[in-house]
């Protein structure tokens, strides 16, 4: 009997209208691969990256890089992972806005009893970028500054728990005062009304002039130049998203010019590519949840059939906390 899937796919880059849910055919696991049966999806920026062709897929393409569920069936070589455990992952290929299917196993982790699947679901990318983030891009301390753009956002609201449970202060910037308020609940030293004061002196000021460590920057184009003004001689900018558009060409002797700067600008995903690598940083998060050190605030749910709703409402700011897709 063939198996069929529910899923979330584009035939067009473009707007949120561009999202179709089809039936497709769900085979058996190859080698490497497992099928697995989704209970929750998880939404990310890069999912909208990838529907407008900022990030172009080979079309018709399925969307969505994140979910949890039960593993079904298991291919040959495949050990770390059996028929009904409960995992939960972040991974390429995209494919994860569906009911079920067949995937590589090697970047899909066992998830503990005590995370639910909606935690699952809503954690793996966003919180293995707080692990890279804090862990795996530039020595950071207790002790040590951070600022860290969209910090009421999904990933802003894990990173400012994590910082606060390795002693490092955060601090960060939204673009309301309850988004501030949002982002001091979950840890944040302090937060930036960045619609009604000027981040870079406010850092400045809340550093007595001397700037941060680091920058975590997820918006990109709107705050760059700002970016690079708050951190302190041989501080490093992570830019690690465009929610705001692409970095446009700058000069770099301007990193020289304004204290020996450091850029990179990392992905999650060649963190993730080794397997080992993989399953190690999702090891430290679920122990941070289970551990209380990080809650996963989950404050919108959509149905698989509103995807496109969801879409809106995360490309229009309108959300908080993680965004998920119930299956």
């Amino acid at each position: 009997m063939t198996r069929m899937s529910r899923t979330a796919v584009i035939h067009e880059h473009g707007g949120p209208e561009q999202l179709k849910i089809e039936l497709r055919e769900v085979g058996e696991p190859g080698p490497g691969e497992i099928r697995i049966a989704h209970r929750a999806c998880g939404l990310n920026f890069i999912d909208i990256y990838q529907r407008t062709g900022m990030y172009p897929q080979k079309l018709p393409a399925a969307l969505g890089m994140e979910a949890s569920g039960v593993v079904e069936a298991v291919g040959e070589g495949v050990t770390h992972l059996k028929v009904g455990d409960r995992a939960a992952y972040a991974a390429n290929p995209p494919g994860a806005y569906s009911e079920s299917r067949v995937m590589p196993a090697a970047q899909v982790c066992p998830l503990p009893d005590g995370i639910s699947f909606e935690e699952g679901a809503a954690m793996m990318l966003k919180g293995m970028t707080v692990e890279y983030l804090f862990h795996r891009t530039t020595p950071l301390k207790r002790g040590d500054t951070v600022l860290f753009h969209a910090a009421a956002g999904g990933v802003g609201l894990i990173a400012c728990q994590w910082a606060k449970s390795e002693g490092i202060t955060l601090i960060g910037t939204a673009g309301s005062d309850d988004k501030c308020r949002l982002a001091l609940d979950h840890g944040a030293a302090h937060c930036i009304n960045y619609r009604t004061e000027n981040f870079v002196t406010r850092t400045r000021e809340l550093t007595g002039g001397k700037g941060v460590d680091a920058v975590m920057d997820s918006v990109g184009k709107d705050t760059f130049d700002g970016s690079l003004d708050c951190l302190k001689p041989l501080g490093m900018l992570i830019n690690f998203g465009s929610a705001s558009g692409p970095v446009p060409p700058f000069n770099i002797g301007l990193l020289a010019a304004k204290g020996s700067l450091k850029l990179t600008r990392p992905t999650l995903f060649t963190h993730i590519a080794d397997h080992d690598a993989c399953q190690a940083m999702a090891r430290h998060l679920f122990d941070k949840v289970l551990a209380k050190e990080v809650t996963i605030r989950i404050d919108q749910r959509f149905a698989l059939d509103d995807v496109a709703e969801a879409h809106r409402a995360l490309a229009g700011r309108q959300t908080t906390g993680c965004t998920i897709l119930e299956v």
